[in-house]
């Protein structure tokens, strides 16, 4: 293509790009989805604007850099307290799970296909990875539990690394010389070289911002170019050592700097973010539109069965074996299976494969090497457009039929009752944090599962970091009623919270929480609650301690309009058995009572359910029409 012509069709591939992300925003899908479809109107499949021809030979390069750039980006926002959220269903998923999804990928390929040993699993390699810039989409617009969402991002930084490697690795092996021995050295040199480059980048990035002076005119500007220096250093170093050890290098330095306590982070985070929206848009468009328009025809019911089995059999299969003994509800398991869509290090790995395949076909005239670069390439992009699709267009629906979208619930104080109280939270499927400063009780409650903040809970920062901004239920549940006091006050006029409560641990200090409009339950009042229920209601009692096993009592608005303006009579009928309506009171609870066959439902009313377990989140669904 003439020079004259590139630039402008850069400029609107970008422009292009720019669009589909807002148009994603708004309709809340992920932005791959049209990244994929624009590159297939405009390249090859469509209206053949953009084609291999386009950017000749050094589309390679402009790959690889935007990779570096959006692995790095994707590392730098993965802090270790997150992903000890989920420690063990997070390394299970990236060592067994990546293991199941490459070998159990490699099977499908090579039976329903017919593509040689070699090639089933080089396909099954770069099929592994999910990769933040697809996830990260779809944990933005579906508020998930800080546990899932850390499993997902874990998954997809990591698995990202090490599939392009593997996939490399055993890309070599269709040369009949390499030994497996070779294999594993090749692996292992790799891996090695992109982890030694990526610290040591990391180390002097942070040298430079901690104890250089970046000129205090313009410091974060100068912090912010350094860091995008230091991305690109990172992954050419390592490339040149290694081939794609540079993914390693750039994960690695991402990885190593964003935990780190560095100045300017938030002006670098917000830079890097947009500056891989922009490649990352260019880059999705430009390989989609490399894809020969048989490629994806070529492999018919067999690339379909191929996904199918990815997505239905695969993914299910690894996902419930690596989070067997954490902390997830069968819903959050089964959300976490139907979320693999594939992303950018398969696309642009499976593209220069299949370059590289049709350029040894040509050279040894071998048509069948030919059609196995077009089988390649067309397996790989269906995959991914029809998970892209899928799961990242249907994930927030998915994640409502499940009713995995908790209400996020803060709790300050790790305490024996905080640590009870979030128990009982969690095993209904909310999303808790923990905030505690003490730091042998903290390990306790990750080592337990608890999503959990250190430090202490009346920092405004550390409120903010803990998801304060966004949280409906905020309880100060310390030992220190002046903590809990200030805690309280925080989240009343700092983050607008829906409900606080306290816990006053002097009965004389109920009144100064409730003039502040608290919820307030004093220690010593709770006690006298519950011994009175063992000596007048010892079955009742007995009952309650049991919910979220047996039992359960929840609390809701009604807003299915089936149920406004209906007797209860007749609301009993439409529930389902063993579950029952408590109490019944209107939305400011100025009337709260127990009701008869004949209490009116209204609109704004909110109900109390007890009864069976299941029953009663059966009853729940119905009750707000989902």
């Amino acid at each position: 293509m003439a020079q004259e012509f590139l630039i402008p069709l850069v400029a609107g591939i970008i422009g292009l790009g720019v669009l589909a992300q807002i148009l994603a925003a708004r309709l809340r899908v992920p932005s791959i989805i049209f990244f994929l479809l624009v590159g297939v109107v405009i390249g090859r499949p469509g209206l053949g604007i953009v084609t291999s021809e386009t950017f000749g030979t050094s589309l390679s390069a402009i790959v690889g850099l935007a990779v570096a750039i959006i692995v790095f980006e994707g590392a730098f926002h993965l802090e270790f307290e997150r992903i000890q959220k989920a420690p063990r269903a997070a390394i299970r998923l990236v060592t067994i799970g990546a293991v199941i999804a490459l070998v159990g990928t490699a099977v499908a390929v090579r039976f329903l296909e017919g593509l040689p040993w070699t090639l089933s699993f080089v396909i099954g390699a770069l099929l592994v990875a999910t990769g933040p810039t697809v996830i990260s989409p779809i944990l933005e617009v579906v508020p998930v539990r800080d546990q899932v969402a850390a499993v997902l991002e874990t998954e997809g930084i990591v698995n990202d690394v090490t599939a392009a490697i593997t996939a490399v690795v055993l890309f070599e092996a269709v040369d009949p010389t390499v030994t497996a021995e070779g294999l594993v050295r090749g692996f292992a040199l790799r891996l090695g070289d992109g982890l030694l480059v990526g610290l040591i980048v990391a180390g002097v990035l942070y040298y430079l911002l901690r104890y250089v002076d970046l000129s205090p005119g313009a410091a974060p500007r100068n912090a912010r170019l350094l860091v995008l220096a230091g991305a690109l250093a990172a992954f050419a170093a390592a490339n040149q050592l290694a081939s794609e050890a540079g993914v390693a290098a750039a994960a690695t330095a991402g990885l190593a700097l964003g935990n780190m306590d560095i100045p300017y982070k938030e002006d670098i985070t917000n830079f890097k973010g947009d500056i891989t929206l922009l490649v990352l848009a260019f880059v999705f468009i430009a390989l989609a539109a490399q894809l020969p328009p048989a490629a994806i025809f070529d492999v018919g019911l067999a690339g379909i069965g191929v996904v199918v089995l990815v997505a239905v059999v695969i993914r299910p299969l690894l996902v419930f074996l690596s989070t067997v003994g954490d902390r997830f509800t069968l819903s959050e398991r089964v959300f976490i299976s139907a979320i693999g869509p594939r992303g950018i290090i398969p696309a642009s790995v499976a593209t220069l494969f299949a370059t590289d395949l049709r350029a040894a076909a040509i050279e040894l005239n071998n048509p069948a090497l030919a059609q196995q670069a077009d089988l390649l390439i067309g397996t790989v992009f269906l995959v991914i457009f029809v998970t892209a699709l899928v799961q990242g267009g249907l994930a927030r629906y998915i994640a409502q039929y499940l009713n995995v979208i908790p209400m996020r619930v803060i709790i300050v104080g790790g305490g024996q009752v905080g640590r009870a109280l979030a128990e009982r939270l969690e095993d209904r499927g909310e999303n808790v944090v923990i905030i505690e400063h003490d730091e042998a009780t903290v390990e306790s409650l990750r080592n337990d599962g608890f999503s959990t903040v250190i430090g202490d809970g009346t920092d405004t920062e550390l409120l903010r970091k803990a998801g304060a901004g966004n949280a409906k239920i905020v309880v100060a549940a310390t030992g220190d009623d002046d903590a809990n006091l200030l805690v309280a006050q925080l989240s009343k006029t700092n983050f607008d919270v829906e409900r606080v409560i306290a816990k006053a641990n002097n009965s004389d200090n109920v009144d100064a929480f409730e003039d502040l409009g608290v919820g307030t339950i004093s220690a010593a009042m709770s006690a006298a609650w519950a011994l009175d229920n063992q000596i007048e209601r010892p079955d009742l009692a007995h009952w309650m301690t049991e919910v979220g096993h047996n039992g359960d009592v929840q609390q809701l608005e009604v807003t299915n309009e089936a149920f406004f303006g209906k007797e209860v009579k007749e609301v009993g009928s439409m529930l389902p058995d063993g579950c029952l309506i408590a109490v019944i009171s209107d939305g400011d609870r100025k009337s709260v009572e127990v009701p008869g066959a004949e209490t009116v439902i209204e609109r704004g009313d909110h109900v109390t359910l007890l009864g069976q377990r299941e029953a009663v989140r059966e009853g729940m669904e119905l009750v707000s029409g989902a």
